[in-house]
């Protein structure tokens, strides 16, 4: 996460802390792919708190980061969460132009309960920056995530899943809200892993190319399996690519399925490591 640890937002469910927001560490770009490159990383989620006190909200330091990474490690996947930015496309562009392989942005909720969840967000705009991502740069993948259990409806659920894939958004994830304090949303519901699975299959059907839906399954969830697919399609697609990922990548067919099963007997992470990328 960059940006510091402090969010100008204050999203229902999130634990991030509010307040001013640190001053911009010119430095923390190559700390990123210094620490990725000594680690060894293959896929790297870079994310942030929403820093609406900037001129430019953050997105320079995110296309630093970009660029850092990708000198450090030219075979890696570099994805971005970001926060919305306020759909300015001349700030979505400057993230674009430095060529993340993956773009997320969450719209979190369904569109009647967005008020409550994500107060200085709006679904519309979430959605017009994933759409903007793609008029920009189409070769870029768009992914978003959605939490359930805040008291949304299936049929609301479905709209979702078909508003973002209507935007062009390729991959979505689908998991459990779970409340990181008492001060937080309270759980209004917790689904059947079954419904999970159906949410993964009305999803595949929409059209997107990875769907991972399981109580557990959070924004980078196995990301790696996401970049994995993706890639090989890309490889196949256009050999003489701009960055080649590893040469033994390969297509999982039944993913989402394991996904949703292998979620049951995972270890529960803390509901508070989310970043407010709102």
């Amino acid at each position: 996460m960059i940006l510091g640890d402090t969010c100008t937002r204050s999203c229902g469910f999130c634990a991030i802390k509010v307040g001013k927001g640190e001053e911009v560490d010119l430095f923390e770009p190559a700390n990123v792919a210094k620490v990725s490159a000594d680690l060894g990383l293959k896929h790297i989620v870079v994310t942030s708190v929403a820093r609406d006190d900037l001129p430019d909200e953050g997105a320079e330091q995110f296309a630093r980061t970009i660029r850092a990474l990708h000198h450090q490690l030219p075979h890696a996947i570099v994805e971005v969460l970001t926060p919305d930015f306020k759909a300015k496309p001349d700030l979505i562009r400057i993230v674009t132009d430095a060529h993340p392989e993956i773009y997320n942005h969450n719209v979190e909720t369904v569109a009647r309960l967005q008020k409550i969840v994500r107060p200085q967000a709006r679904y519309a705009r979430s959605l017009d920056v994933l759409r903007k991502v793609k008029e920009i740069d189409p070769s870029i993948y768009t992914k978003s995530g959605v939490m359930l259990g805040l008291g949304e409806t299936r049929d609301e659920v479905v709209q979702t899943l078909r508003d973002l894939r209507n935007a062009g958004v390729d991959a979505v994830t689908i998991g459990q809200y779970l409340r990181p304090t008492m001060k937080h949303l309270p759980v209004h519901t917790f689904v059947h892993p079954e419904e999970f699975q159906e949410y993964a299959r009305i999803g595949e059907e929409l059209g997107f190319a990875f769907v991972a839906s399981a109580p557990f399954v959070r924004s980078s969830y196995n990301a790696i399996d996401f970049s994995k697919k993706v890639m090989s399609e890309r490889l196949a697609a256009a050999p003489a690519m701009r960055r080649p990922f590893a040469s033994n990548v390969g297509i999982r067919f039944g993913q989402t399925a394991r996904l949703a099963r292998s979620s049951l007997g995972m270890r529960r992470s803390r509901p508070s490591e989310r970043s407010s990328e709102c």
